[in-house]
């Protein structure tokens, strides 16, 4: 007597006996979806063309670039405005200083012409002539501590840039073209002419 073999679900649908089974005990088949897993597989998201988190992430970067060449370009335009501000700052205290010397001149010139008549009148070595002498040389060292310097150039040539020729000598006073006699003194800093030289040049 034959033994009838028994069949299984897999035999009644048609499938191979060694068909492999899921967990739940049911046929995996080629056309079942898989799910996307840890094995590095693209998402759903990704593959699809028109994917809005890649259009929000390239808008992003594009914001990014544009604020950040604004920022470079604030920070280029306030060095130049604090480099600039730094200039005409250091400029108006120049010019500042430059009005005050000149102011101080006529007092310097007083100064000296009343030592001048002291030594004439014989009173140099007074006391009040020696107060004078000593105001005197404390206003030169303050004026000198801004730079200001005398312009005495006797026997040099003639500079434009530095006297105003007021008179003119003979031949006979020194070579042509050179000063050869001052008649007020000319101050200047190391920027400015704060006074131009009152001179007499030799005919030429």
């Amino acid at each position: 007597m034959t033994k009838e073999r028994k069949t299984n679900k897999h035999e009644k649908a048609g499938a191979p006996p060694d068909a492999p089974l899921n967990p739940m005990g049911e046929e995996e088949t080629a056309d079942q979806p898989q799910t996307p897993g840890a094995n590095g597989a693209q998402t759903y998201a990704e593959q699809e063309p028109g994917n809005p988190w890649a259009d929000r992430l390239d808008k992003a970067e594009a914001e990014r670039e544009e604020y950040l060449n604004l920022a470079q370009r604030v920070q280029a335009d306030f060095d130049n405005f604090r480099r600039r501000n730094q200039s005409v700052r250091a400029e108006a205290t120049q010019d500042g200083a430059n009005n005050v010397l000149t102011q101080l001149l006529p007092v310097l010139d007083n100064l000296e012409r009343a030592i001048e008549a002291a030594a004439a009148q014989g009173e140099q070595g007074t006391s009040l002539g020696s107060g004078v002498e000593l105001i005197l040389r404390q206003l030169r060292d303050a004026m000198g501590k801004f730079g200001v310097a005398e312009i005495n150039r006797v026997g040099e040539k003639f500079d434009p840039n530095l006297e105003n020729a007021v008179m003119q000598a003979d031949a006979d006073s020194g070579e042509p073209g050179t000063v050869c006699e001052v008649f007020q003194k000319g101050y200047k800093t190391e920027s400015k002419v704060l006074r131009y030289a009152m001179v007499k040049v030799v005919v030429g």
